[in-house]
């Protein structure tokens, strides 16, 4: 029974995990989105989001708690100066993981994880705002268009 064991071991070591989830995280940081398994995915998830929310206040205390889990100096300027930025007024949620069907060799469940603020396709359509409904019968009182017969009576 594994009543009470949040952590997905991931076949791994505890060294090994952590290495391995600090690499993904500072490529998740760099490419802002990658492809990996499903599994692997969430386990990133949960690793990347509490240090998005400590990038959000720049202090010294927060980059080094951050460095101690990424270990790569420009990942941690990029997450601090340009992804603290983007995400500032978001109250979470800062990753979203795609589902993308089965790896050929092993039959994986592969998924792509990306931050949420950088995919312009998805941005691009809630960025709008929705403007009031307006009435036909209001369109007359623009300005007349002129017919043929008009333009031929001048």
């Amino acid at each position: 029974m594994r009543h009470g064991k949040k952590v997905n071991h991931l076949g791994r070591k505890t060294a090994h995990r952590r290495s391995m989830l600090a690499n993904m995280a500072c490529s998740l940081i760099e490419h802002k989105r990658i492809n990996t398994t499903l599994a692997k995915a969430k386990a990133l998830k949960q690793f990347v989001e509490p240090m998005i929310t400590k990038s959000k206040s720049d202090t010294t205390h927060n980059r080094r708690i951050v460095f101690s889990r990424l270990r790569q100096k420009e990942a941690v300027t990029e997450l601090f100066r340009d992804v603290a930025a983007k995400v500032g007024d978001r109250p979470g949620g800062y990753t979203r993981i795609i589902r993308l069907g089965n790896r050929l060799g092993d039959n994986a469940e592969m998924a792509m994880i990306e931050l949420v603020d950088y995919n312009e396709i998805y941005n691009a359509g809630q960025k709008k705002k929705k403007s009031t409904r307006r009435s036909r019968r209001g369109g007359a009182t623009a300005a007349p268009v002129q017919t043929q017969a008009s333009k031929e009576e001048e």
